[in-house]
């Protein structure tokens, strides 16, 4: 009965497009050609926050979770070091609520459902996107529907330049911890209907950077006040990624390989004096994807996707202290190894019904599976595999004005494992409504709503980890709800050139949020479904644009005001943390970006804000406040020839003002740091 099912889904994803094409006759494929070009039936309805071209290019960061601080509502936790963990939540929603695209491919990991973003560089990046809701447009898979909010990485494409067929650029980084970063992209035109792209970088750091570590008692005087070296911060890491691109008529396709290998020490949070604690990772991560989309007609439009992925991960702790109360070797570390496979087909149709019609339906499959060997454990690992199928059905409508949206999501998920108790299959729908508004044809002025439910699985961690995972949790919950408006003004003249507001007010509701909590011995903890988390948030983003004769400059500036507070109840009682602000979210929080433009010259300025929030410890108490930080960013660079080729060097200051701060408490950032980077074109 199982393998039935499984055969089942399988098909029904592969016949979906056929069975749906087959119901179009000739007849209705006649549509004026004005019609076509006039209606996009992928229009997008909510607008979105985006850092693309120069703009990105010219920003003093190098890896995405440095990128995407920049937004409104985002925060990153960032566990310090070169090495550290990196991730993102928005709204307050929870990382694990969070879809980030690799070139509109969902980056997944079953095993705890985390996307460590520091692995990702910003050198081959054409833009980052994110959405809050769901990507807005209807031609799209149906994880893309799936995801509370979704982040869209998209590489860079090969672009040549009058009769060049071949470009090769070359980049070298230093920075002032000891750090050496080479890089290459290249890029090969084929034909004219293909094109190759190729890059790579080789990353090697000691990561040691100077910190001071500073605590105060209650009573304002100091409790500790020493300044450090933090140490296990090293990297070595090794990427490698290529892309291929092709037309045909009405329609593209791309594929894609990626590698990553890398040894990191990630350093532990500094308690009682310890400033040495850590452990050591190494991953092997690597990825196949591919993509083709074809206009079959003037109504119908067809996409399909596939990837294979496999993840390796090895983990050894320095320490002989295991939380987890599991049974180790006496003297022995924390040494275990984690093996991912993931496979995932999707397949998207798209009908026209009218020049303002559309309506799709995705279609998606994905095979999970997990194995450890974890040394000095005694007890069984279950080994599990997770069967998904999800479907989406969605249909957008446009009349004058007025836009409207809605979707549908269907998830059926299915698991075995060798060993223990399995998790009850779950299947779920969860639906969504955006609604969008330009009540004046004479101004760029845009309102917008949208209400959507989500829910996410939890992890194989969460299921199944030794003495920890419980494979009775049920899915978290979540209600979003939004409202804003968008108002953008082009200027013809004067010295201002274009002027944009985004505005959005939210509340979130959250419930059967999967926790950790202890059992009775303090060193044994469990998952469980506990509480309920309500939301509320503005978010504002402002960019301008201006010239000063030759002189062009930009400014990019977010704020973001939230409250997600706790009111679970246990036994229906009110736990001491009923109404608090949960953990690491701030009140207050914003960012901006300022750059200058002139000739050759380019000069960068940015900064980001973090308001008070509390740790990881349930209360809001004095004792628990984590103080707000800022940083301040500055780059220059400089474009010249040099024997007929094209050269660029650049010099950033980061956290020019040397700022002391944590953005998780008891793990320090770096202070100020210098980096030079210089890159040929050949």
């Amino acid at each position: 009965m199982c393998n039935t099912r499984k055969i089942l889904l399988f098909l029904i994803l592969l016949f979906a497009p056929i069975v749906l094409h087959a119901q179009t006759t000739k007849d209705s494929l006649r549509v004026l050609k004005e019609v076509l070009l006039k209606a996009k039936p992928y229009q997008e309805v909510i607008p979105v926050q985006s850092l693309s071209g120069t703009l990105l290019e010219n920003l003093a960061s190098h890896n995405v979770a440095d990128a995407l601080r920049y937004f409104a509502g985002v925060q990153i936790k960032d566990y310090g070091g070169l090495g550290g963990l990196k991730t993102v939540d928005v709204r307050n929603m929870g990382t694990h609520h969070v879809g980030v695209f690799y070139d509109g491919i969902q980056l997944g990991n079953a095993q705890n459902g985390v996307t460590d973003l520091g692995k990702y560089s910003l050198d081959d990046m054409e833009s980052l996107t994110m959405y809050n809701g769901q990507k807005s447009e209807i031609f799209q898979s149906a994880k893309d529907f799936a995801a509370a909010s979704t982040i869209y990485l998209r590489t860079k494409r090969p672009v040549f330049e009058r009769n060049k067929k071949t470009s090769l650029l070359l980049r070298y980084k230093t920075m002032s911890i000891n750090y050496n970063d080479f890089s290459f992209r290249w890029e090969q035109k084929l034909s004219d209907k293909v094109s190759l792209s190729a890059s790579s970088e080789y990353i090697k750091s000691n990561g040691a950077y100077k910190f001071r570590y500073k605590r105060n008692n209650l009573d304002g005087t100091v409790a500790y006040d020493t300044s450090a070296t933090r140490h296990n911060s090293d990297i070595e890491a090794f990427r490698f990624e290529s892309g291929l691109y092709g037309k045909i008529k009405n329609g593209s396709w791309d594929a894609k390989v990626y590698y990553y290998d890398s040894e990191r020490g990630a350093p532990g949070a500094i308690v009682e004096n310890k400033f040495s604690d850590g452990f050591r990772q190494y991953d092997k991560n690597f990825f196949t994807q591919g993509t083709f989309i074809k206009d079959f007609s003037e109504k119908y439009k067809f996409q399909a996707k596939a990837k294979y992925a496999y993840d390796y991960t090895h983990y050894i702790a320095r320490d002989t202290t295991n939380v987890l109360g599991e049974v180790v070797t006496e003297g022995a570390q924390s040494d275990d190894s984690y093996y991912q496979q993931e496979y995932y087909f999707s397949a998207v149709n798209l009908y026209k019904i009218l020049s303002t019609w559309d309506v799709s339906l995705s279609t998606d499959f994905q095979y999970n599976r997990l194995n450890a060997n974890r040394r000095g454990i005694k007890t069984l690992f279950s080994y599990p595999e997770r069967y998904t199928a999800l479907f989406a059905l969605a249909s957008s409508y446009r009349l004058d004005g007025f836009k409207v949206l809605g979707s549908v999501v269907g998830t059926h998920v299915q698991e075995e494992v060798r060993y223990n108790a399995k998790a009850p299959d779950k299947t779920e729908f969860t639906p969504a409504l955006f609604l969008g508004y330009s009540p004046f044809k004479a101004y760029d002025f845009n309102l917008r709503a949208f209400a959507k439910r989500m829910f996410r699985m939890p992890t194989f961690n969460d299921l199944y980890y030794t003495m920890v995972g419980s494979s009775t949790l049920r899915p978290e919950y979540m209600n979003q709800y939004d409202a804003g408006f968008t108002y953008n003004i082009p200027f013809e003249s004067g010295l201002l050139d274009q002027f944009s507001l985004q505005v959005d007010g939210y509340y979130t509701n959250t419930k059967d949020k999967i926790i950790a909590a202890p059992t009775g011995n303090l060193f044994r903890w469990m998952m469980t479904n506990i509480g309920e988390v309500k939301g509320k948030g503005i978010e504002s983003v402002v960019h301008m644009k201006m010239h000063i004769n030759k002189v062009n400059l930009s400014a990019h500036l977010s704020y973001t005001y939230s409250e997600s507070r706790d009111y679970t109840k246990f036994a229906g009682l009110e736990l001491s943390s009923y109404g608090d602000q949960i953990p690491y979210t701030p009140w207050h929080s914003g960012s901006g970006i300022l750059n200058a433009d002139y000739k050759s010259w380019n000069f960068n300025y940015s900064f980001i804000y973090v308001g008070k929030r509390y740790n990881g410890n349930v209360n809001n108490i004095r004792i628990n406040e984590v103080q707000p930080w800022y940083t301040h960013d500055l780059a220059v660079q400089k474009k010249f020839s040099f024997q007929g080729y094209e050269v660029k060097g650049a010099i950033e200051l980061n956290n020019a003002l040397n700022q002391q701060y944590e953005v998780i408490y008891n793990y320090p950032m770096p202070g100020r740091t210098l980096k030079f980077i210089i890159s040929i074109a050949l």
